[in-house]
């Protein structure tokens, strides 16, 4: 049954996936995964601070799932983010968030992701960031959209690249406490490539949602 809440009724399907939105049912289906653990030892470390996702379980879950009620409840027409989960194959491996500050008045989106460890290395990440990015450009008309990896996050980089991101500077952040550049990327509409095999649902409720 559609949720009364238009932002959980939205849908972003492609060939290999599908973003949907956040509703409890999919978190609570993600929760094992989260529990799990979704950074890597001995890898670098891929988000800064503060992150749920770096502390320890169940500590980790209770503050992730927090953090998502409370983001979900303050969209705004003058700030939003929109959480997606990841499903492929039927099944939960990950998140696909897509953020708006003054989006009507600038056109401009940001994007954040995680997938399971085991759902990586296949592809996953760049479809569904290419998902989002057909969500924010051909459902909500965005004119622009940036990303941002730390340095060493090869993975994120690549995929901002290969989906014709060019780079857009640097910046800082704190990685658990610690400082470390970040490469920003930008998209224009312009640059973006549209594919004519992702489907979206669910868009035309959410616009008003969104002030838009």
């Amino acid at each position: 049954m559609p949720s009364a809440y238009p932002p959980l009724n939205l849908l972003v399907r492609t060939p290999r996936l599908t973003l949907a939105g956040a509703t409890d049912e999919l978190l609570e289906r993600l929760v094992p995964v989260v529990r799990a653990g979704v950074v890597t030892d001995g890898e670098p470390l891929p988000f800064d601070d503060p992150m749920s996702l770096y502390e320890d379980s169940p500590t980790r879950e209770w503050r992730w799932m927090r953090a998502i009620w409370a983001g979900r409840a303050r969209v705004e027409p003058d700030r939003w983010r929109l959480y997606f989960v990841v499903c492929h194959d039927g099944e939960p491996v990950g998140m696909q968030d897509l953020v708006g500050v003054d989006f009507a008045a600038l056109g401009t989106v940001t994007s954040f992701s995680w997938l399971a460890p085991a759902a990586r290395g296949r592809g996953l990440g760049k479809e569904a960031r290419a998902a989002i990015l057909h969500l924010a450009f051909d459902g909500l008309k965005a004119r622009e959209a940036g990303s941002d990896a730390f340095v060493d996050n090869h993975a994120s980089n690549r995929v901002s690249e290969a989906l014709g991101y060019t780079r857009n500077g640097t910046d800082w952040a704190t990685r658990r406490g610690e400082p470390t550049e970040l490469l920003r990327w930008r998209l224009t509409r312009a640059d973006w490539t549209r594919r004519t095999d992702i489907a979206l649902s669910g868009v035309e409720e959410c616009l008003p949602v969104l002030g838009l």
